[in-house]
């Protein structure tokens, strides 16, 4: 029976994920009707490097164009504004830091 057990597992798993796949694409087709295409690749560039910043903006998209606060699409101008909004309600420890290291070339080492 372990092995039937096993079997439905792995059959909802599969269904998790279709489903999970279904909802990003649906996600995916909301977003590319709300943005164009400029706002677009830099809400896919923040992704990469803040996920769950770039998941945060995304349902805040998603709600107000549900909620038709949204009239035509949003430009890259109004994400960053969107973006700042979000960065002023975060704690500041977001900020990002470049740790610039300064390589001191050492003759004595050897």
């Amino acid at each position: 029976s372990s092995g039937i057990n096993a079997e439905l597992q792995a059959q909802q798993g599969g269904d998790q994920a279709e489903k999970q796949a279904r909802q990003q694409e649906m996600k995916n087709s909301m977003l590319s009707a709300i943005l164009d295409q400029q706002a677009r690749a830099r809400l896919n560039t923040i992704a990469q490097v803040k996920p769950e910043r770039a998941q945060k903006v995304e349902m805040m998209l998603i709600n107000m164009y549900q909620r038709r606060q949204i009239v035509g699409q949003v430009g890259e101008a109004e994400l960053i504004k969107m973006l700042e909004e979000i960065s002023k309600t975060e704690p500041k420890g977001s900020k990002v830091n470049f740790d610039r290291r300064r390589v001191v070339l050492d003759s004595d080492s050897d």
